[in-house]
């Protein structure tokens, strides 16, 4: 069997200001295509199909166009809700889009129901794992610590319970939404971490042919049966490295697992660069990203007068501008954000206590600092679906 494997489509967000709709549409388009062209058997589309849990007007009819599209080729579709998206609102009118072939899973309850496809060598069975708030699904689970891994865990016995049971020589593909030990985060991914911990191991995932991840935005290997397609566009400057890209993968008869890379439509390079403003409005070396979209760092001791303005009359597609003088760690006036950077909520809260007492935060005040931003944000997860 051959699917197509994406996600993160992030229908109705913008890149900075730029609106991404004209893109999204054209990747749509694109991934049409390439079912028509590539003789695809199904797509699956691994959660963060909408960029909030309210999308607007727009982002809803390019979504109703895609499922029409695909509906339209007869090419079964698998799709979960991701961290993005409110899995209640998307999952509405599930059971009627079932029978045109689109198959929505945003139900915690129904992991252990695959949506079972066939081709000449028998079965294959999608179980579709959407994103799993720890705290919103550990008593669906039963497992006693909310936490990432103990939910997924939990899901995924039910998947392999109900594959045990399933005809000898079916083959598997999950669908999951999550943040996985070895894969490469980047900057536009909304923070999912769970008591001091995102990642889940890999082996969570062990028993089944094919795992399509969806939530990191870069497409990576984990191993050969465990990937991420990553976005089909770019959404932080922190991507500017990134080939985007769907999965277009294989499933032999014995489960063996065959994947290429399927470019997708570039709207735009994305450029870094970094100097002085005097030395990047000459330096002949950047030519190359007069038509980019550029995030420019300046560098200056002093803030130069009018910046922006005169980079966009080389660079007329710049979109950031950061100001990162070259100061030592030491220097007073280095700025509170970069002080700050690669650190999170829960650590700046640590090093708050710190500052303010002069000692750190013992094992108990810590215990309570992570439930304190656990309970937060599952309370948002719970306003955005009320919403």
């Amino acid at each position: 069997m051959r699917f197509l494997h994406t996600s993160d489509w992030h229908l109705g967000r913008s890149f900075h200001r730029v609106g991404m709709l004209g893109a999204q549409a054209e990747f749509i388009g694109h991934l049409v295509t390439t079912v028509r062209e590539r003789a695809v058997d199904a797509v699956v589309v691994s959660g963060d199909v909408y960029d909030r849990a309210v999308p607007p007007l727009a982002a809803v009819e390019l979504f109703d166009d895609a499922l029409h599209r695909l509906a339209g080729l007869g090419v079964p579709t698998v799709m979960i809700s991701g961290n993005h998206d409110s899995a209640r609102r998307l999952g509405v009118g599930a059971g009627l889009m079932g029978r045109a072939g689109i198959h929505l899973r945003t139900e915690p309850s129904a992991c252990g129901t695959p949506v079972v496809l066939s081709d000449r060598h028998g079965d294959v069975a999608f179980y579709g794992l959407p994103y799993l708030e720890p705290g919103l699904v550990k008593d669906e689970f039963g497992v006693e610590k909310a936490g990432h891994e103990a939910v997924l865990a939990a899901a995924m016995d039910r998947a392999r319970a109900d594959l045990a049971a399933r005809p000898p020589g079916t083959r598997s593909v999950v669908l999951a939404h999550a943040f996985v030990t070895g894969g490469e985060p980047s900057d536009s991914e909304r923070d999912i971490t769970v008591g001091g911990v995102a990642a889940v191991p890999a082996g969570v995932f062990d028993g089944v042919d094919y795992v399509a991840l969806g939530h990191l935005h870069g497409c990576q290997t984990l191993t050969e049966r465990v990937r991420y397609s990553g976005s089909p566009l770019p959404y932080s400057f922190s991507e500017a490295g990134h080939r985007k890209t769907m999965w277009l993968v294989d499933l032999a008869a014995d489960g063996a697992v065959t994947a290429e890379r399927v470019d997708c439509p570039v709207p735009r390079p994305l450029a870094r660069i970094r100097g002085t403003l005097e030395d990047l409005l000459a330096d002949p070396a950047l030519t190359r990203h007069e038509a980019a979209w550029v995030e420019a760092t300046l560098t200056d001791p002093v803030r130069p007068a009018d910046p922006m303005a005169r980079l966009t009359e080389r660079f007329p597609h710049t979109l950031s501008l950061v100001f990162d003088p070259e100061r030592t760690a030491e220097d007073p006036q280095a700025s509170y954000a970069r002080r700050l950077a690669g650190r999170d909520d829960r650590q700046i809260a640590e090093d708050f206590v710190s500052h303010v007492r002069g000692t750190g935060p013992d094992a108990r005040e810590r215990d309570v600092l992570r439930d304190a931003f656990d309970a937060v944000r599952a309370d948002d997860a719970v306003r955005e679906v009320a919403r």
